[in-house]
């Protein structure tokens, strides 16, 4: 839609809770609250009692053709209710009676609505019910079914969310997320790093531009996440940004994850033995892996029971033109130092989700396919842990930067692409690489040529240090077609290399359109594919 566009009115923005609603720090006790009468006049003893609160808004997920996931967090022990509506004046209400939201999950629950009419603008209400029967104010939010007929489909992606200790602004918030909703997308693919838990956010840094970056604070964001607390916070932490809120009760979302959930780089099995990580005194990854894995899935409108398998990755199909594959990179990973393998090991996604992806792309019905990699294909990233004398001894994401024939990673990746060269129109989008880039693929100029042309859109960050681009890796033929990335690095979000990317299809030429756009929404690169079929 274009970005005039206005779907939502004053008083139904105002409803989300964005205007300065106080927000509950995470950690928050958990306890049943007595009946009180302090501070109202005229109050008998008994006749007043406490409400619950939702304290960090509302957001969806997930959606599907007849229904989302619902997403909220309450204060106090209280059983979470959601109303839907084809308008804001909420007429005659569809109620459904959602899940006790307690300590057990810090206070956060989700329930899938269901049995909505596809293709749909649905309003949707949510209520706290206390055990004393007192209830919350409600908080109202919108989301669009999937559709069932060819329609106009437009989704934004990107990533990376406060990292390199960029935090909140107090000059200003985080206004991109604001930009997203402005542009009224149908939903929006998180590609990882929604938040930094080893990245600690300090009261003020010093830019590249020698001007001062002043950042909100926060007691979860002045150390490493180390406990379920700590990583709970890291999420608490980004919805106490006005702009945030107002995007995620009026955008849904589908979201991945990717290192910064955890810490810089991990991979299963990995110790923190011997390295040099500040503030850690847990050296086993898995154990924060799976603290972080639990605060990833209570502080989200995701539904990990959802995913292939228990976890992640899925496929969200919206209508007869699009199918989006959601991958998770992060989770079947091997060690980052075994990129050089000349032998197929599992590599990054692992054999079973390198297959379920082959086979999913070879029967997808839909007219694009759309693969959200959580990693670039090629661009070459380093781990941080190599040793800088001897060069790249460890690499974080698919390619090592050698242009020859596929190894380590690249292998399971030559794979896909030799599997599905006759799959009509697929293209890949990610973040994680803190600038936002457009890349051409093809075999006339690869290591590894049985594989059909294609594209790779690269966005980012979202609140986080930008970077300048990294070289390609030619096995898959990689070519930059557009880069707008920062000379020097770690340029502060206010130094104006924040990015966004939006996809269109337009059900009559089904065309899909991509524009990279920076943090005001302005496009910086637009690029059409036809349709091969």
């Amino acid at each position: 839609m274009p970005l005039g566009d206005s779907r939502f009115s004053r008083r139904s923005l105002l409803q989300t809770g964005v205007a300065g609603a106080l927000l509950v720090p995470a950690g928050s006790l958990l306890t049943p609250r007595g009946s009180s009468t302090s501070g109202v006049a005229g109050a008998a003893p008994g006749l007043v009692r406490a409400r619950p609160n939702l304290t960090h808004g509302v957001s969806s997920g997930d959606p599907r053709t007849d229904g989302a996931l619902i997403w909220a967090r309450s204060d106090t022990p209280a059983r979470m209710v959601v109303e839907t509506a084809s308008s804001e004046s909420f007429g005659r209400p569809r109620r459904f009676q959602g899940p006790r939201l307690d300590g057990s999950s810090g206070g956060t629950g989700r329930f899938r609505v269901s049995g909505l009419p596809p293709g749909q603008t649905v309003h949707y209400r949510v209520t706290l019910e206390g055990e004393n029967g007192a209830r919350s104010q409600p908080l109202t939010g919108t989301f669009r079914t999937a559709p069932v007929y060819p329609t106009n489909v437009s989704f934004v992606w990107s990533g990376d969310v406060v990292g390199q200790g960029w935090g909140i602004s107090r000059d200003g918030g985080m206004s991109i997320m604001g930009a997203i909703a402005d542009v009224r997308p149908d939903f929006f693919v998180h590609s990882g790093d929604a938040i930094y838990a080893d990245n600690p956010v300090p009261q003020t840094q010093k830019q590249n531009d020698g001007n001062t970056y002043r950042s909100v604070t926060a007691p979860a964001k002045d150390h490493v996440a180390q406990t379920l607390e700590d990583f709970r916070g890291n999420f608490a932490y980004n919805l106490t940004d006005r702009h945030y809120r107002r995007f995620a009760a009026t955008v849904p979302q589908v979201i991945q994850w990717d290192d910064h959930e955890v810490l810089n780089n991990w991979y299963p099995g990995e110790s923190l033995a011997g390295q040099q990580r500040t503030g850690y005194t847990e050296t086993d990854v898995n154990t924060l892996a799976g603290r972080a894995f639990q605060a990833w899935r209570e502080w989200q409108p995701v539904q990990p029971a959802e995913a292939v398998d228990g976890r992640v990755y899925r496929k969200i199909s919206y209508g007869p033109l699009l199918d989006v594959f959601v991958l998770d990179m992060r989770s079947y990973k091997d060690p980052n130092p075994n990129n050089w393998a000349a032998a197929d090991d599992g590599g990054i996604l692992g054999a079973k989700q390198t297959q379920w992806l082959i086979n999913g792309l070879r029967s997808s019905k839909a007219v694009w396919k759309v693969v959200a990699n959580d990693l670039p294909l090629s661009i070459v990233v380093p781990d941080a842990l190599s040793d800088p004398k001897q060069g790249p001894t460890s690499m974080e994401a698919v390619a090592q930067g050698d242009n020859g024939a596929p190894r380590g990673r690249e292998i399971a990746f030559s794979r896909i692409l030799s599997h599905t060269k006759n799959v009509e129109n697929i293209v890949y989008l990610t973040a994680d690489v803190h600038y936002t880039a457009a890349i051409s693929y093809h075999p006339d100029r690869a290591g590894f040529r049985d594989f059909a042309p294609f594209w790779e859109f690269v966005s980012g960050p979202l609140n986080a240090g930008a970077f300048p681009k990294s070289p390609l890796d030619g096995t898959f033929g990689a070519q930059y077609e557009f880069v707008h990335a920062p000379d020097k690095a770690n340029a502060s979000p206010a130094e104006g290399f924040q990015h966004f990317g939006q996809v269109s299809i337009d059900p009559w030429t089904r065309a899909l359109t991509v524009r990279l756009r920076d943090a005001r929404g302005h496009a910086l690169f637009t690029k059409q594919l036809p349709p091969r079929r």
